[in-house]
């Protein structure tokens, strides 16, 4: 029983004795903003761009019918249609509205796929670029910003978090 006591006062003794080392050790902590990171770097603009120049000309198409609608929609208002025109430009307004929905929705599920596919590779990159900063910068604890209350300027990777990624990832 004696021995029992020893040692778990022993063990508690050196756990105590552990726990004051690590707790009187300073830990370097930094905060970065990865939405904001992500997003001001070099690739994600090009990658942007190159988004908008695929789908421009879907675009132009939605816009076209978007027209045509507005034309339709102009007719109809004049009162200068008999009925079975009236109905004729209000069945090819009716078509025009199906497509364009159908094309809107087609399109937007399209981008949303790129733009996931963009958004995961780059994650992962990102998270490389911040442990390497990390392991760099001597870091025990790296933050999203969204989850800090308050933090001071100076804890903020976010900038050098960019800028590591562009270095290490330029745009092509």
């Amino acid at each position: 029983m004696f021995r029992f006591l020893a040692i778990r006062s022993a063990a508690l003794c050196l756990a105590i004795a552990l726990f004051s080392s690590a707790a009187s050790a300073q830990i370097k902590v930094a905060v970065i903003n990865v939405q904001k990171a992500l997003a001001d770097t070099d690739e994600l603009k090009k990658a942007s761009a190159e988004m908008q120049k695929k789908y421009q000309p879907r675009q132009d198409e939605m816009d076209k019918i978007q027209k045509d609608l507005e034309s339709i929609d102009e007719q109809l208002s004049s009162g200068k249609l008999n009925a079975q025109a009236t109905s004729d430009l209000q069945a090819q307004g009716t078509r025009k509205q199906r497509d364009a929905q159908r094309l809107s929705d087609d399109m937007n599920a399209d981008v949303e796929k790129d733009r996931q596919d963009i958004l995961a590779k780059m994650s992962q990159k990102m998270q490389d670029v911040i442990n390497k900063l990390s392991q760099d910068k001597g870091l025990d604890l790296v933050l999203e910003a969204s989850q800090t209350l308050y933090m001071k300027p100076d804890l903020d990777l976010t900038a050098d978090a960019t800028a590591a990624y562009n270095k290490a990832n330029p745009a092509k």
